[in-house]
């Protein structure tokens, strides 16, 4: 098993190396045909460049499927429940199997590279590698004709590796190797069309944002770490119950801060909406399989140590309920298409967040995996709605179910397993979830503030779930279609009568997981929960369709009324921060340049002149004037004659 899950990260990382390397080379094989060489030589590269990119990850994912299966015949699990590693040394374990393969000593706690595969690692893994194997041949479409697209390809390559290391890794380290290196590559991704200069301004603020949740997570797993006195996970989780409560607290609130980060939870979750500068399949990829899910993952990995950290978990449970909803109702009031089911990300996370600060991690790890379904599913189908009508902004789509009847029933699925209907794979999860949560109310890790806060969000999150998908349903494929406007730079393509089959195929294929998923766990269903949930979900969807039954040509998001433009710039969190520290950061920036240059290098240039007019001074006396010269010595003289005869 750990070699095939060794190949399962390498092969992404050498289609990536080889990409990156030899998509362009050599160049006898590029040959021109055509009156224009260099669109042939750009349309060589991308042909070799998609098969480097597409072949890798197809075998990838066929190894981490039955990586996956195999993990749990062994284990007799026949779902996705994750359990705490505690095989070691290669040996299996009833919940998993793990191997070192060197020891890296550091003078202290040592650093142990190895992998680890369990069911909670095979099933993200397969969720990691079929969204990525999805989005490679999606992109082959929708890049057609970029002069970057194998750097591009490739970016994604490893990315993917990256996460699949993270999903993997048997050492706290190693996989924060992995997990700074998905931060690079959503920079890399995030800023691919660069030349715009907001598409390269949310990339630095999406790395820079990450970054600083990343410290904490470093610093979180040095006191792991230094505790258990070990770096891989078996130990950490073993020392648990010998660590102190301040210990696990102090942990586990510095590990809450990269997990902000990564997953774009409350207050760290500003970067996520503006990375959607980004190619759209980057946006799938992200949001469904990589970056944001990373951050539940770790929770779900070392669950027990938050566990014994029942403030943290008060902390994470509040934040998931502000985040959940703020980000519903922030949907809600969004024109771009994209911005929609960003905020909706950052909502569907808060959900798993608030399951695991229930005490619910099965849950929550079940709706990431179904999230990452049907949310990879929307994204492209997104992607196929911009690619035709030129435009993210809803306000200029419309009837578009006649042009794209395909991409129609797919976002159809897309968002009735959002919204949490039947039968997509949305409703069995979030009952799960819904569940837990409630169950929190009387028993759980939860005081009793936490629970009914997070409960009562839950539920109005819900509503609002079902107003917001509704609303970009109805926006999208319904009513009647605006003018055709100018195709946005950058992100927007011009208008095409219909998606090339490379797009249209992933869609497809993920419509049939978002819908079907669920049925893996339909006897676990909470009929009573899952009815109030429905109901819930269809009051928020009622209304925003009678608001648009009234008047189809106006947006339903009037609703809102004088709350419309708060919710729109979501409530002015960046506007705050922006007040709060990026002026003031800039303003001393301003004072220690000015500082240095009238001070430090005003010093340094002051002794320079200074230097310069005293050579000039004794520059006068030393000119190779022989005239001067004797004149000065009879000067000298006469001074010295009148001196002696006057004081003589």
């Amino acid at each position: 098993m750990i070699t095939v899950a060794s190949l399962v990260i390498l092969l992404p990382f050498l289609a990536a190396v080889t990409g990156l390397l030899g998509s362009r080379f050599p160049r006898g094989l590029r040959g021109a045909t055509s009156l224009n060489p260099d669109t042939d030589l750009n349309a060589g590269a991308d042909r070799r460049a998609a098969w480097i990119a597409v072949l890798p990850t197809a075998l990838s994912t066929a190894l981490a499927i039955w990586l996956a299966y195999a993990t749990w015949s062994a284990t007799g699990q026949g779902g996705i429940e994750p359990r705490v590693p505690i095989g070691s040394g290669g040996q299996g374990a009833a919940d998993g199997v793990t191997a070192t393969f060197t020891v890296i000593e550091t003078g202290s706690v040592p650093i142990s590279v190895g992998l680890l595969v369990d069911g909670l690692a095979a099933s993200i893994a397969v969720l990691v590698t079929v969204v990525a194997l999805a989005v490679q041949v999606y992109s082959i479409g929708y890049l057609r004709g970029d002069r970057r697209y194998p750097s591009y390809s490739s970016f994604i390559s490893l990315f993917t590796s990256a996460m699949l290391l993270v999903v993997y890794a048997a050492d706290l380290l190693v996989l924060y190797v992995g997990w700074e290196i998905m931060g690079l590559c959503s920079y890399l991704l995030v800023g691919h069309w660069w030349e715009e200069r907001a598409n390269s301004r949310a990339a630095i603020k999406a790395f820079l944002v990450t970054r600083i949740g990343d410290v904490g997570f470093l610093f979180g797993i040095f006191v792991l770490g230094t505790a258990a006195g070990s770096f891989r996970i078996a130990d950490v989780i073993a020392g648990v119950p010998e660590m102190s409560s301040g210990t696990l607290i102090a942990a586990t609130m510095l590990l809450l801060a990269g997990v902000a980060g990564k997953s774009a939870q409350v207050p760290l979750h500003v970067w996520l909406p503006d990375a959607m500068a980004g190619p759209t399949p980057i946006s799938a990829l992200i949001h469904a399989a990589t970056m944001v899910a990373a951050g539940i993952f770790v929770v779900a990995r070392l669950y027990p140590a938050f566990l014994g950290a029942r403030p943290t978990l008060d902390v994470l449970a509040v934040l998931a309920a502000l985040g959940m909803l703020g980000a519903a109702l922030a949907a809600l009031a969004q024109d771009d298409l994209k911005r929609v089911l960003a905020y909706s990300t950052i909502s569907q996370l808060a959900y798993m967040a608030g399951a695991l600060a229930a005490g619910s991690r099965d849950a929550a790890i079940f709706h990431l995996i179904t999230h990452g379904a049907f949310k990879a599913l929307l994204f492209l189908c997104a992607g196929a709605v911009i690619h035709v009508v030129g435009s993210n902004l809803m306000s200029t789509m419309g009837g578009l179910r006649r042009e794209l009847p395909v991409t129609f029933a797919a976002m159809t699925i897309g968002f009735a397993a959002l919204m949490g209907l039947p039968p997509a794979s949305g409703f069995f999860s979030k009952d799960e979830m819904l569940a837990g949560i409630e169950h929190s109310l009387s028993a759980g890790p939860l005081t009793d503030a936490a629970a009914f806060l997070l409960y009562g969000c839950t539920l109005a999150t819900i509503a609002v779930t079902g107003a917001y998908a509704t609303r970009a349903w109805l926006r999208t494929f319904f009513g009647q279609r605006a003018s055709r406007p100018e195709p946005v730079a950058g992100e927007a393509h011009a208008a095409v009568p219909e998606v090339p089959a490379t797009m249209s195929r992933p869609i497809v294929v993920l419509a049939v997981p978002a819908l079907l998923l669920g049925f893996v766990r339909i006897g676990d269903v909470h009929w009573g929960t899952a009815a109030l949930s429905l109901t819930v979900a269809l009051l928020g969807a009622g209304a925003v369709y009678a608001v648009w039954r009234s008047a189809p040509q106006t947006d339903p998001a009037r609703v809102l009324g004088p709350f419309r433009v708060p919710c729109e710039r979501a409530f002015y969190v960046d506007s705050v921060y922006t007040g709060l520290l990026v002026r003031p950061v800039l303003l001393l920036a301003r004072l220690v340049v000015r500082t240095d240059n009238r001070v430090v290098d005003g010093t340094v240039r002051g002794s320079g002149r200074a230097t310069l007019r005293l050579a000039g001074l004794v520059r006068l006396v030393q000119n190779g004037n022989a005239q001067l010269y004797v004149t000065g010595l009879l000067a000298g003289v006469l001074l010295i004659a009148a001196g002696a005869v006057i004081f003589g």
